[in-house]
């Protein structure tokens, strides 16, 4: 009987290049011709090998990155085959099967291979499918990547076979055999990707959400406490035929700056340029620092609309600092194959390398990739400084999480069964066309959603919109009404109609609980999609509330915060706005725990009704260059009135102000004042004198280099006298002279001045030495003073003589 372990035999007969006298104890017989699977050179010339095995033995292990139970379709794994500390292999095949095949069909082979190191493994000349040795050595691991099959693949298990001498081992059940089957989603409609066309009509509204998990708590290896921040996030929704990045593709200069300098300038310009092939600009603020508790900072949030030509999603933010690691979602299909859209999706995400500089660690020095590489994710054996290393080679610990929510869908949708009561509704209610009289040289806003009605209880009272007047192009033709009204019963007058009428979305997702620590609140939100017919305000509630503990057992009582401070001014000029206040940390907890106190406040406020804006404007202008070249800034945009002067004067604003960051400015070495110089070290003669300073601050993000700290100058204090003095005296100083000459020559005997054939001059004196501190070295000289006939060249010659001073560190 021919089993998935009996085709891992019949591959090893492939082995037998790998060292002179492998296969020697094997006997090969080639397998029936309609075993074969599509033809020659197609797997079918693969041969069983007869020989010596070895079962169940664990000297050897496949292994997939993170030891999942399960794969998810589409997704890439890092696989490694490995030895134990004490075993190396020669050969080795490796393959992933679908469930029950044996490998004589295309269609028995599961995912695909990608190889990482071509110098290390290769692809099998007469099986394809299968991943084999490039060159036959000694090697104790080998590597490549698997990417999953598409959705509805079933079971795989991938297999190794491993040759270390004349030894085969296999298993089907063991350390070198990996079984794995299809995650089922949890997010509602998932689809096979790439989904090349999308079937779905009218269009649909999204809502992302990105919250960074990249912290010191969860990321502990050199994380940089200082300037860590996620960069402005760009995307976009976009055809099929459109890529902002990829895996195995390579950087287009609009990545390589998000990358590399975390700016998202240059990436707008390419998605704007790509005209229809785009339908909405994703864009989201960047986050100093990259992690914060939710109550102190909401996660980052942009809505997006799809439709059925451009219905994929793409974003990257980078992670600073770091050479140029990014995370993402690229091409995100939201379209289902059953012709609707996806409800939800939840991707946890590691980081990748654009490919465009070379650096390990997080603050690695910018160096350039010759040539640029391909975009990969990172993994925990890249390198062993890089701040995610793990010799085990275990999963990378996700650096964020993005959520995408459906939140609208607009048009006649095509897919026969909707996915929940929401959809139906969001199918129904649709805007009744009223007919519109409306002069062309009025300009109105859109109608305001209706009010609710005046009255409390089942009398009769009335219910109001409202529009405003943008502009008035020709003053001599009247502008109708900016009000309307239209009766209607007060809330409560039947349940049983209101019930069946109205009609509520789906909870929003829970908000973070109120508190970092102990028991605390939350809660939800939904909205009303459609009102009664009669007008009355809906009672079913919009929000819930619900209790949540966090960490139950810190000590909340232990962080110390200010007073509250002023409320500030209303977001509105007229109508209802927010208001917000805040309150600061004085002290944490003491034991490093979050402060589980509310440091701000958010509510309502009310200002006078608005009334109509006489002015017509343009939109936006794009916004300007930072105002700062490195560090933080301001950026401004403008807009300019189009309505008629006459008209009154317009208060809405023409310019608009925010704050941009970009990469840190370079700061130049510090150094202190320079010291008084130093008594002159001769007292009489030639000499010199010193005067240092010190290093204050390091040159940082490439600022001036520290100059010297070290200056030298020459000094005369006054001509040495020769020659004078008594006997006595001169007797004396020649005398004192012996002694230092024989103290700088560290004791040791004075060496005689006179060798065979000539007359030597005493030892001068010791030089300066070299360097203040950290080993500096000094020398004398004895030179010839006379040279006899019979003196022998090698025999009178100058002489030097080198010493170790001021070894002390620096």
């Amino acid at each position: 009987m021919m089993t998935g372990t009996g085709f891992v035999l019949r591959t090893l007969i492939l082995l037998c290049s790998v060292s002179a006298g492998t296969c020697n104890t094997f006997a090969f017989t080639e397998e029936p011709s309609e075993r074969a699977g599509k033809g020659d050179g197609y797997c079918s010339r693969i041969l069983r090998a007869q020989g010596p095995r070895k079962e169940g033995f664990n000297e050897f292990r496949l292994r997939v990155e993170g030891d999942p139970e399960s794969y998810h379709p589409g997704s890439t794994y890092r696989v490694t085959l490995v030895a134990s500390s004490s075993a190396y292999f020669r050969g080795f095949i490796l393959i992933a099967l679908r469930e029950g095949r044996e490998g004589g069909q295309d269609d028995d082979y599961a995912g695909r291979f990608q190889i990482i190191d071509e110098d290390d493994t290769q692809f099998m000349t007469n099986c394809p499918p299968a991943v084999t040795e490039s060159t036959p050595r000694r090697r104790t691991s080998i590597h490549v990547f698997w990417t999953a099959p598409p959705s509805g693949s079933g079971c795989v298990t991938l297999k190794a076979s491993i040759v270390q001498k004349r030894i085969i081992y296999f298993q089907d059940e063991g350390s070198l055999t990996k079984h794995m089957c299809e995650r089922e989603s949890q997010y509602g409609d998932s689809t096979e990707r790439p989904l090349l066309d999308c079937c779905a009509c009218g269009t649909a509204k999204y809502r992302v959400t990105y919250y960074g998990n990249w912290s010191e708590k969860i990321h502990p290896k050199d994380y940089p406490r200082r300037a860590n921040h996620w960069s402005a996030i760009i995307g976009a929704s976009h055809s099929k035929n459109y890529v902002l990045w990829e895996y195995g593709g390579y950087s287009s200069d609009g990545v390589k700056q998000v990358a590399e300098l975390g700016s998202p300038v240059k990436m707008e310009e390419e998605i704007r340029q790509k005209g229809d092939e785009v339908l909405t600009v994703i864009k989201m603020k960047a986050q100093w620092p990259a992690w914060q508790p939710l109550s102190v900072r909401a996660a980052p949030s942009a809505e997006f609309s799809v439709d059925r030509t451009r219905h994929l999603m793409s974003f990257l933010t980078m992670m600073g600092p770091s050479p140029d690691w990014n995370v993402g979602l690229s091409a995100e299909d939201l379209c289902t194959k059953e012709c609707g859209w996806v409800q939800r999706v939840v991707q946890d995400l590691i980081p990748w390398d654009a490919g465009t500089d070379s650096g390990v660690s997080y603050e690695s020095p910018n160096k350039l990739t010759q040539a640029p590489e391909k975009i990969r994710p990172l993994t925990s054996l890249d390198h062993p400084q890089g701040p995610f290393y793990d010799p085990e080679g275990g999963a990378i610990t996700p650096v964020a999480r993005v959520v995408v929510e459906r939140i609208a869908r607009k048009g006649e949708q095509c897919n026969i069964v909707p996915d929940n009561v929401d959809d139906i509704v969001a199918d129904i209610a649709q805007e009744e066309k009223e007919e519109d009289d409306t002069p062309e040289t009025c300009i109105y806003s859109n109608w305001s959603p209706w009010s609710a009605c005046s009255s409390a209880t089942c009398e009769k009272g009335k219910r109001m919109r409202q529009r405003m007047l943008k502009a008035q192009l020709d003053l001599s033709v009247p502008c109708p009404h900016t009000q309307d009204f239209e009766p209607c019963m007060g809330p409560g007058c039947s349940d049983e109609a209101d019930a069946s009428t109205c009609m509520m979305s789906e909870w929003i997702t829970w908000s973070p609980c109120s508190v970092s620590c102990g028991q605390g609140v939350r809660s939800r939100e939904r909205y009303v999609k459609q009102f009664p017919d009669n007008g009355s305000a809906c009672s079913m509630p919009t929000e819930e509330t619900d209790s949540c503990v966090v960490n139950p057992e810190c000590n909340p009582s232990s962080c110390l915060v200010t007073e509250w401070g002023e409320w500030d001014a209303c977001s509105a000029t007229c109508g209802l706005g927010m208001k917000r206040r805040e309150r600061m940390v004085k002290m944490p907890p003491a034991d490093g725990s979050i402060c589980s106190a509310e440091v701000l406040e958010v509510e309502k406020c009310m200002m006078p009704e608005c009334h109509t804006i006489p002015c017509m404007l343009t939109p936006w202008s794009d916004w300007s260059d930072c105002s700062v070249t490195c560090g933080k800034g301001l950026r401004t945009r403008q807009r300019t009135l189009k309505s008629p002067v006459e008209l009154g004067e317009c208060t809405e604003d023409l310019e608009q102000v925010e704050k941009c960051m970009l990469p840190e400015c370079p700061t130049d070495c510090l150094l202190t004042d320079w010291t008084e110089w130093s008594d002159c070290n001769k007292s009489c003669g030639k000499g010199h004198m010193i005067r240092n300073r010190v290093v204050k601050l390091e040159p940082q993000f490439g600022g001036d280099p520290c100059p010297e700290t070290v200056q030298r100058k020459k000094c005369k204090v006054r001509k040495c006298s020769r020659g004078q003095g008594s006997p006595e005296e001169k007797k004396r100083r020649k005398e004192q002279r012996e002694k230092r000459r024989s103290k700088q020559g560290g004791g040791r005997e004075e060496v005689t001045t006179e060798h065979p054939g000539c007359k030597m001059r005493p030892w001068s004196s010791w030089t300066d030495c070299t360097k203040l501190c950290g080993n500096g070295i000094e020398e004398r000289l004895m030179t010839a003073k006379r040279r006899f006939r019979s003196a022998q060249l090698p025999s009178c010659k100058d002489r030097k003589e080198m010493r170790a001073c001021n070894v002390h560190p620096c």
